[in-house]
């Protein structure tokens, strides 16, 4: 995903409970009618309990750009020792 994508994720999932399950999330994105790559983004997430809007992004898989598809390991600051979410 991009940041553009992370932030069409994170506005989708905008006022969801959290914690939340990956099924729960694609309900609630499908339910506001999320985009489709929005929803293929969240279909991909590990199945967890996530406890924050931070937690999701940090899971969602990165779309390299170009015509592939597949995710990526993020290499955001978000995993460094010293982030706190």
């Amino acid at each position: 995903m991009t940041d553009q994508d992370e932030g069409r994720v994170a506005k989708v999932l905008q006022g969801i409970d959290f914690p939340a399950d990956r099924d729960s999330l694609v309900a609630y994105a499908e339910a506001r009618g999320a985009n489709s790559k929005a929803l293929e983004a969240l279909r991909q997430l590990p199945e967890l309990t996530y406890r924050s809007m931070d937690q999701v992004i940090d899971a969602t898989p990165q779309e390299p750009e170009g015509d592939e598809r597949g995710g990526v390991a993020r290499s955001s600051a978000r995993h460094s020792p010293t982030h706190r979410p």
